[in-house]
């Protein structure tokens, strides 16, 4: 029986960011479903990505009134960080994507079969529109500069990790952002929790986080997806993609009964001054709970 071989139609762009990060948010589903559209009447509500040689991956995408949508998803059978990735869709064709380093760009280029029910250029028009739209996305994310502070507490890494994190005294060194600053949710890794404040006109306001990696007294890690705007959570557009995937880091160093308390913030250039003047005056705070604590904390 003779069989049609599939014609292979190619996309590519040069993006302005480090392999690295070029590899991360193509591959992490946090970041996936904010860049995932053609155009700005669809959007990928949902993603999973078992990145590895057998693995699978799924994006939902639908258009936003509603009146249509797919799965996207196949499986991995190749995978080799930073350079390579080889997947075979549901439909049976096949997808190579490279990923060549350069001096501060990464060109990103996809190689896959065509379909036969749409003309090769419009195939070829909505990959690249979404490749297109990926570039910007990494482009803009990479505009994030990274603040570091740090405190020496004179109490055990046990006693700042728990009263930092803990339900009770959290409002207190926060408060230093906002007076009536709170957390919903848990701290247990791979968590959704809520950072919330109460502005003067009485709407609330915050962010919209998950718990990427939490180890007991040693080290936690939060990771920004989106933004809450008057009680309601805003997981896409420029603003939540303003902080989409910002990492707010806490490392714990215990020394002699002394623990030397490490934050690591991503945030935008017009937030830089904001927080030079108030993450010191809030870890302060901490260290003054920590070293005078007079009052339980909550179970």
């Amino acid at each position: 029986m003779k069989t049609t071989k599939k014609s292979i139609i190619t996309v590519q762009t040069i993006i302005n960011a480090p392999v690295e990060k070029v590899w991360n948010l193509w591959t992490d589903p946090i970041h996936i479903v904010r860049w995932n559209n053609a155009s700005e009447d669809w959007f990928t509500p949902g993603a999973e990505n078992d990145l590895r040689v057998g693995g699978s991956f799924l994006s939902r995408m639908e258009a936003k009134d509603g009146s249509s949508g797919f799965d996207f998803k196949g499986n991995y059978s190749k995978v080799v960080q930073d350079e390579q990735i080889e997947y075979t869709m549901d439909d049976g064709r096949k997808v190579q994507v490279l990923f060549a380093s350069g001096e501060n760009t990464t060109t990103v280029t996809e190689n896959f079969e065509a379909e036969q029910h749409h003309a090769n250029e419009i195939q070829k028009t909505g990959w690249q529109a979404i490749l297109d739209n990926f570039k910007k996305y990494v482009e803009s994310s990479a505009k994030r500069i990274t603040l570091h502070f740090e405190i020496l507490i004179d109490r055990a890494s046990e006693t700042v990790y728990q009263t930092m994190l803990d339900k009770k005294t959290y409002p207190v060194w926060t408060g230093v952002f906002n007076p009536s600053f709170r957390f919903i949710g848990s701290w247990e890794k791979g968590s959704q929790i809520l950072f919330l404040g109460t502005d003067e006109d009485a709407s609330t306001q915050g962010m919209v986080s998950r718990i990427k990696e939490n180890v007991p007294n040693r080290f936690v890690s939060i990771e920004h997806k989106g933004i809450v705007q008057d009680s309601k959570e805003i997981l896409y557009g420029p603003k939540a993609d303003q902080w989409a995937g910002a990492l707010e880091n806490y490392t714990f160093n215990e020394d002699n009964g002394s623990t030397l308390l490490k934050v690591d913030l991503d945030s935008d250039e017009e937030y830089k001054s904001y927080f030079e003047d108030t993450y010191p005056k809030a870890l302060n705070k901490l260290k003054e709970i920590c070293e005078n604590l007079s009052f339980k904390k909550s179970a």
